[in-house]
């Protein structure tokens, strides 16, 4: 009789942790569910991008331009080059507020620093008069420089946001995100995806 106890006993527990693991298993399935979409868009986006990688500065600077034009803004001008004072494109967003961008464009795999971001800053409102001083970077930017922008208002387009303006999203929502809290500082390895 004890052992058939036992025996029944192994039988609950066994039964009681395998559907236990299987629990498990369906969480973690069900989060990596929840996260799958937006991992996608994030990864067509980059995708999209391809052509952008192929440009040289000026044409990265134009094709800046003209993602802002589409998006209704006016005025709008590449000034970029030698001397610009760390304006590329400058031009009202559709509510008439100046708008001021810098263009990086790097190699995926390196990020943006603060120390670039300050260059920026110091130019953008007092030399510019910028009402809305964008950075837009073909790469992902560290942890204190968004950590950087955000104490100074400046508005952040990364790589993963760039690919998104790219494909539709517009400039215009990208002012009211809370870059000290989003992105990654992360370098990314040449050929990522």
């Amino acid at each position: 009789m004890l052992v058939v106890a036992l025996v029944m006993a192994s039988a609950v527990g066994l039964v009681g942790a395998v559907v236990a693991g299987l629990v498990r298993a369906g969480r973690r399935e069900a989060a990596a569910e929840r996260t799958r979409p937006a991992d996608e868009a994030r990864r067509q986006a980059r995708r999209s991008l391809d052509a952008v990688r192929a440009m040289d500065d000026r044409e990265f600077e134009e094709y800046v331009a003209r993602l802002c034009r589409r998006d209704g803004c006016t005025e709008v001008r590449r000034v970029g080059g030698a001397g610009d004072l760390g304006a590329d494109v400058i031009g009202r967003l559709p509510d008439g507020r100046k708008l001021v961008v810098q263009c990086e464009r790097y190699a995926e795999h390196r990020s943006v620093g603060s120390r670039d971001l300050q260059t920026f800053n110091g130019t953008a409102r007092a030399e510019h008069g910028a009402d809305v001083p964008v950075f837009v970077a073909s790469c992902v930017l560290t942890a204190p420089a968004r950590t950087f922008a955000a104490r100074q208002n400046l508005v952040l387009i990364d790589v993963d946001l760039l690919g998104f303006w790219n494909s539709g999203t517009p400039l215009t929502s990208f002012p009211d995100l809370d870059i000290g809290r989003s992105g990654t500082d992360r370098r990314l390895s040449p050929g990522h995806d």
